[in-house]
């Protein structure tokens, strides 16, 4: 069973994914005129118009920490490792570029997330890839197909990846056994996850800024430390992307495709970007300005903060230790703790397993909420279907913290590739209308005008978006 889950996980990155990403990325960010690079600024003066949330729903920054919450997670600890240690540090060059251009592919699915949103029966906003491909492409059975392999991933799979890295590290740093860790992550996930929509966002929105800012400075601390040695770890990172330094050993193209598949696995891992799960947030927040396209320049910057700068943070600790070229064989979190408690001793891996527990804990209620929505998706009377639902999700956070760690992370890899490979080929489909979006949004801007979103003025938006949500 094993080599069969290894042999499609190959066959997803090795000749499909890779490309299709990457194609997707330079598509949006050419049809988008650079937006990701252009427009910084202004995603950033977006990201400080969030508000709070009326009743209709939460705010921008809510459903930005709790996107962030998902991303921010095991890949930007466990991720990093796995990257380095199986494909180099040109891995790290990788995850950099399929986050640049992945920007754009995020705008595009979290603006049409925002346009196609709907109301649950709490009178929540939900929406996702799955209802733009309702009601965007009037393609029902795409949608149904894209929520299977979401709470395949999201409510099942990566939940015990995170679960089974914050067991790694407790143990690690407390010997504290995984069956422990894993009684105590089902009663905290449940109590939040019990809570509802807006609980998990409340969470989110007071631990993802701390956390984040915590895991930052520390790494900073370190690379104050080791100042005079950054500039060489950049100039190998980048020889080591364009395999440079292998081509003395004649191993130059294997060096590279091993370097771009991890860096570009990891980094989408970590970033989500394209893969449609980030857009399950977006659609729930009432955005500032009122347009969609407001949230989708929020999401743009959860991948920037998340790859280019937290997964950045982990790769500075790594690779300014000497774990990687000691032979130490570690991979995974304790890569990340060994590296940590070699620049600050003994307190770096309980350090790291704060982190990963703050980080990874997050992210499971987070990745819960998509599922969620992706359920309601498939079934609007779900009251005990919901309730079962729940308790397999916990029961899968459990069975992590207990399992093995390659075999879930390769799980983790087949299930996030069929979801993205469902989510662009929609993303295509629906190109023109992303472009408009944009389009509308900065005429208004530029005409010195609050831009909102006015439905009537586009004939294919007005007649397939969701009636009572965007028409006065």
């Amino acid at each position: 069973m094993t080599d069969i889950i290894n042999s499609i996980s190959s066959l997803l990155w090795g000749h499909v994914l890779v490309y299709l990403l990457i194609a997707a990325g330079l598509f949006f960010t050419i049809r988008l005129r650079f937006i990701q690079f252009v427009q910084f600024p202004h995603m950033i003066k977006v990201m400080f118009l969030s508000r709070r949330g009326s009743g209709d729903g939460i705010s921008s920054f809510q459903a930005f920490c709790t996107s962030l919450a998902a991303r921010v997670g095991t890949g930007n600890m466990a991720g990093v490792s796995v990257a380095l240690y199986l494909g180099g540090a040109g891995a790290i060059f990788w995850m950099w570029l399929i986050a640049l251009i992945g920007m754009a592919t995020s705008f595009a699915e979290s603006t049409l997330a925002q346009a196609y949103k709907t109301r649950d029966e709490q009178g929540n906003f939900r929406g996702g890839p799955a209802y733009y491909m309702e009601y965007g492409l009037g393609k029902r059975w795409m949608g149904v197909i894209f929520s299977l392999c979401l709470i395949l991933a999201f409510g099942f799979v990566f939940n015990a990846v995170q679960s089974n890295s914050i067991a790694a590290a407790f143990k690690v740093a407390f010997d504290i056994p995984n069956y422990v860790v894993g009684i105590a992550l089902v009663i905290g996930s449940g109590i939040i996850i019990f809570g509802g929509l807006k609980t998990i966002s409340r969470f989110a929105e007071m631990v993802v800024p701390f956390m984040a800012l915590a895991y930052l400075l520390v790494a900073l601390y370190v690379c104050a430390l080791n100042y005079s040695e950054l500039p060489g770890v950049f100039m190998h990172v980048i020889n080591s992307a364009f395999g440079i330094e292998q081509a003395g050993a004649g191993a130059i193209g294997y060096g590279v495709m091993q370097a771009m598949i991890q860096g570009i696995k990891r980094g989408l891992f970590s970033n989500e970007a394209g893969m449609g799960s980030a857009a399950n947030a977006a659609a729930t927040a009432t955005p500032n300005p009122p347009h969609p396209a407001s949230q989708g320049y929020v999401q743009m910057l959860g991948v920037f903060v998340d790859t280019i700068v937290i997964c950045s943070a982990t790769a500075a600790l790594i690779l300014l230790s000497q774990q990687l070229t000691a032979g130490s064989g570690l991979t995974g979190i304790a890569l990340t703790q060994a590296a940590l408690e070699e620049h600050v001793g003994s307190w770096g891996a309980i350090f790291v397993a704060i982190a990963i527990l703050f980080f990874a804990f997050t992210s499971i209620v987070a990745n819960y909420s998509y599922a969620e929505t992706n359920l309601l998706f498939l079934e609007h009377n779900h009251a005990y279907g919901m309730l079962i639902f729940r308790l397999l999700v916990l029961g899968m956070v459990m069975f992590g913290a207990m399992g093995e760690l390659p075999l879930v992370w390769t799980l983790a890899d087949i299930s996030m590739g069929l979801m993205a490979i469902v989510n662009v080929i929609a993303l295509f489909m629906l190109s023109g209308v992303v472009v408009w979006l944009a389009k509308d949004y900065n005429t208004q801007r530029r005409a010195g005008k609050l831009p909102t979103f006015d439905p009537t003025k586009n004939k294919h938006l007005d007649k397939t978006i969701p009636k009572g949500i965007w028409h006065k």
